[in-house]
């Protein structure tokens, strides 16, 4: 008698989804004028930060199918403001299929196993999603799940060897810090950033 073993499907370990809508309710927020302004990154204008989002929304969902990333494009498309929440919706029902979350796939060229480069991508939408709620002066919150996640992934006692090139220098935050603040910090951001505090600073600098 013969005895076939089927191997069990990879589960989804977590869902975009949250953190995806919460980015796409921010993009409201944006005003033509405001793309100009300062985000917390200091390497991206809030047009710079869109079509950073456009590019990574993109490339992560072809990570999910295991497809090689898309190249990036000149700059942030005109179509952005319809372009980006149908790329975010089309990335949290990538990583929603069982087979994206097995093996090994690639980001940037570099290969990864397929759950790390999901948690890259929640990451991303997370603190950008900060980024791009902190520019435009509008609130933001996360679900415990998704900061739970990234918290696992930028954490520095995490053994991923991911977390030194990928993320700048952890920001200190006070005792008793919001978990919020504390993953915001160790994504290398400031959790008391603001325009107005960054337009001062400059000024006196």
């Amino acid at each position: 008698m013969t005895t076939t073993t089927t191997a069990a499907p990879t589960a989804v370990v977590f869902d975009l989804g949250p953190a995806a809508r919460r980015l796409v309710r921010l993009l409201d927020g944006v005003s033509e004028r405001g793309l100009e302004g300062p985000t917390p990154c200091a390497e991206f204008s809030v047009r710079d930060l869109l079509a950073h989002l456009v590019h990574l929304t993109a490339g992560f969902h072809e990570a999910a199918h295991k497809r090689p990333e898309p190249p990036a494009g000149p700059g942030l498309p005109a179509d952005w403001r319809h372009r980006l929440p149908r790329q975010l919706a089309a990335l949290v029902e990538a990583w929603q299929r069982h087979d994206s979350w097995a093996g090994t796939t690639a980001v940037g060229g570099t290969p990864l196993p397929a759950g790390v480069a999901a948690q890259i991508a929640l990451n991303e939408l997370v603190l950008h999603g900060w980024d791009l709620a902190r520019a435009t002066g509008r609130p933001f919150t996360c679900d415990r799940p998704s900061l739970q996640v990234v918290y696992a992934l930028l954490a520095p006692e995490a053994d991923n060897p991911a977390r030194a090139p990928l993320f700048g220098p952890v920001v200190d935050v006070p005792d008793g810090s919001s978990f919020l603040d504390r993953v915001v910090g160790l994504g290398g951001r400031d959790p008391q950033w603001s325009p107005v505090a960054r337009e001062f600073a400059t000024e006196y600098a």
